[in-house]
């Protein structure tokens, strides 16, 4: 049960005690760039960085702090996940693709791990695997059936946990054992972020923090983009606000759904009852449509969970209580425990569960991670400033998706609440 007595906690991220988000000095707009970068998370720094290292000129754009977005409210899971089965995705699109895609978000996974280690960054990057537990024992058996046709055809090395095994992975009788995937690692996303920031700058990019691009116009052979602190001629744009598209670049706006997650942590919690409730310090998640994700701090002493549930109210305190209930549901231990910080932001999602590159009149698109933004956004802001380099490494299998719309959407997901009450059914009826 929530004491009501308990203190608030700080409604900030975790990641920033370690990571601060700067202020960085105001910069004129020049006149001119090779490129313009708009937003300044995970993917803008991605394709800013690329391209500032191939020699380009290279503006880059954000309305806040660089990272104050998703880069640095995300869970630090570093996943690569597809929102879509793998048997439904040879249902929908064939083995072979179903197979393209999969494979691709384990170079991807592998990418990042390269990048971290090459670039010396050290955002307490480990491979620790990941666990998915099963709410209810059909939805074990969907699993372990999902398992055997991906290591089949993927050899990702999947393995299944029965229930009677499951507390060597997590402490609790919540679930009915569950799958372990080994090849999923986690991170400190504030600190990745701050290391891609610092290794921009040291290449020559300009950042222009608290700069809103309200318009971009093809004028001839180049972009007129519209800021807040001036204008500026461009040969090329990169979109790679995400979740937080706005009405500067409506045919993006049209086509992302931006959707709430929230996180809480804990206090630093007793290292035996870590070791208890968390004893080989996996990523974790779970068989909910409205479901959990979770991990230890970086430092093994806190326990970090996020979730869906709560993305219907933009009240704090409201997300705060309903983390709260469903962190004392999975585990009875932690009834009481402090909870020192509470933050939420927006995932942008598309309407097919796909991530995206794509170009549409002359500007390019890196968005609709569908919540795994920590590997793809940096690995899809790459292949974009790739292809703007005429790279033959920026190809990727997200090229030949369609990036679908639905009639009378404009970037405000009306919907959410009517979905969120279906998943709600779903969940209590043990459908995923």
């Amino acid at each position: 049960m929530l004491d009501t007595s308990m203190s608030l906690p700080a409604f900030h991220p975790y990641w920033w005690e370690a990571a601060p988000l700067v202020e960085l000095p105001k910069q004129p707009v020049p006149e001119r760039a090779d490129t313009v970068v708009v937003g300044a998370g995970f993917a803008g720094l991605s394709a800013a960085l690329t391209l500032a290292r191939a020699g380009r000129a290279v503006a880059v754009f954000d309305k806040d702090r660089p990272g104050e977005g998703a880069s640095s409210r995300n869970g630090g899971i570093a996943s690569g996940n597809i929102k879509i089965r793998f048997s439904k995705m040879i249902e929908s699109f064939g083995l072979a693709r179903a197979k393209a895609i999969y494979e691709e978000a384990k170079r991807a996974r592998a990418d990042l791990a390269r990048f971290v280690k090459e670039e010396g960054i050290d955002c307490c990057f480990a491979p620790s695997g990941h666990f998915t537990g099963a709410v209810r024992p059909a939805h074990y058996e969907a699993m372990a059936r999902e398992a055997e046709l991906m290591n089949k055809h993927l050899d990702c090395g999947a393995y299944m946990v029965p229930r009677s095994e499951q507390h060597g992975e997590i402490g609790t009788d919540f679930y009915y054992g569950g799958v372990v995937k080994p090849d999923i690692g986690g991170l400190h996303p504030g600190l990745l972020h701050t290391g891609m920031l610092e290794r921009v700058q040291a290449a020559g990019a300009t950042i222009h923090a608290r700069t809103s691009v309200s318009g971009v116009r093809r004028d001839k052979d180049a972009f007129e983009v519209h800021t807040a602190h001036g204008r500026l001629r461009a040969r090329h744009v990169v979109v790679a606000t995400n979740g937080y598209t706005g009405s500067a670049t409506p045919w993006l706006q049209r086509r992302i759904v931006p959707i709430p997650s929230q996180i809480i942590t804990t206090e630093p919690l007793d290292p035996a009852l870590m070791d208890r409730l968390m004893p080989k310090r996996r990523m974790i998640g779970e068989s909910r449509n409205l479901y959990h994700y979770y991990r230890p701090s970086p430092d093994g002493t806190r326990m970090v969970f996020g979730g869906r549930r709560g993305a219907e109210t933009n009240d704090p305190k409201a997300k705060f209580r309903q983390l709260y209930r469903d962190l004392g549901e999975i585990f009875g231990e932690l009834d009481g425990v402090s909870i020192t910080h509470s933050w939420w932001g927006y995932t942008g999602y598309t309407f097919d569960y796909l991530p995206k590159v794509a170009v549409h009149e002359g500007v390019h698109y890196a968005t609709g991670f569908c919540g795994s933004g920590v590997v793809w956004a940096r690995w899809l802001g790459q292949k974009v400033a790739l292809r703007i380099l005429g790279d033959a490494e920026a190809e990727t299998v997200f090229d030949e998706t369609p990036f679908q719309t639905r009639p009378l959407y404009r970037g405000r997901p009306w919907f959410l609440p009517a979905i969120i009450g279906w998943y709600r059914i779903k969940d209590r009826c043990g459908i995923t």
